[in-house]
């Protein structure tokens, strides 16, 4: 009787440390799962400010890349109605340490609300900067934007050619129709070429999730390719809290998503 118990209790041993070991390696696939969704690449970024000249006036300009000397694709990232916020240099920090030389220009230095050629004209520019840079490869540029920013990725888009791929992040799509935006983008859908990811939020009261489906519905008949990405409860800039980039889960999918997007349209 002594020696089973103590053979029962070899095998319970065993049987235990194979159950811990599988554990063990059911967290690192876990782990392993994560990073991979994050999309990191955890390369090493230098940020800079450049000025960008436009209509002969000087844009402050925010430029994050990676330190390897190999060519990058460039995203030009226009942020929201609120400025160019804390957290979004962390986010295009973040961005640019996935591989990406990221291009943000300060639209709203000299007015709160130019009026959309002008804002055509600095994106543009910002185009014609980083195609000046040794370190993009100027066959791969893609847009993003976010609030008004989001609505000038729709707007512009359809434009401005050298896009490969945009992401607007909770846009107006029918926002537009006065001296200043004469526009909306829904009224330039025929020229879009380029694929679209759009982010919303279903609880977003200032661009209704309405018009973001309708807007859909308009590139779907038009035979445009677009991606939609909703989130359930979130509101009009989720990305941001306080001016901080978000930590929530929704805020960490939905940057996934966007880079992510623009791995498989840029490269």
């Amino acid at each position: 009787m002594k020696h089973l118990i103590i053979c029962l209790l070899m095998i319970f041993f065993v049987s235990l440390s194979g159950c811990i070991n599988d554990t063990n390696e059911a967290a690192n696939d876990r782990t392993d799962n994560t990073e991979e969704l994050t999309g990191s690449r955890e390369f090493q970024v230098e940020g800079t400010e450049v000025v960008i000249i436009s209509a002969n006036l000087s844009y402050p300009t925010y430029v994050a890349a990676p330190t390897t000397e190999d060519r990058k694709p460039a995203i030009v990232l226009i942020h929201s109605f609120r400025g160019m916020e804390p957290g979004y240099i962390e986010l295009i920090d973040r961005f640019a340490s996935d591989g990406y030389v990221v291009v943000a220009p300060e639209w709203q230095t000299f007015e709160t609300s130019p009026s959309d050629e002008v804002v055509e004209q600095l994106i543009r520019d910002s185009v014609d900067y980083a195609k000046t840079r040794s370190d993009v490869n100027t066959d791969l540029l893609g847009l993003t934007g976010f609030c008004a920013g989001g609505r000038y990725t729709m707007l512009l888009l359809p434009e401005i050619k050298e896009f490969n791929s945009g992401v607007a992040w909770y846009g107006f799509p029918y926002s537009g129709g006065d001296e200043n935006r004469p526009a909306a983008p829904a009224d330039v859908i025929d020229g879009l070429d380029a694929p679209m990811l759009i982010i919303h939020g279903t609880s977003d009261q200032a661009s209704n999730i309405s018009d973001i489906y309708r807007y859909c519905t308009e590139l779907d008949t038009a035979g445009k390719y677009f991606e939609l990405k909703v989130y359930q409860g979130q509101p009009h800039g989720f990305m941001l809290e306080n001016g901080q980039l978000s930590q929530s889960f929704e805020a960490e999918d939905a940057y996934w998503q966007m880079v992510t997007f623009f791995d498989r349209t840029l490269n």
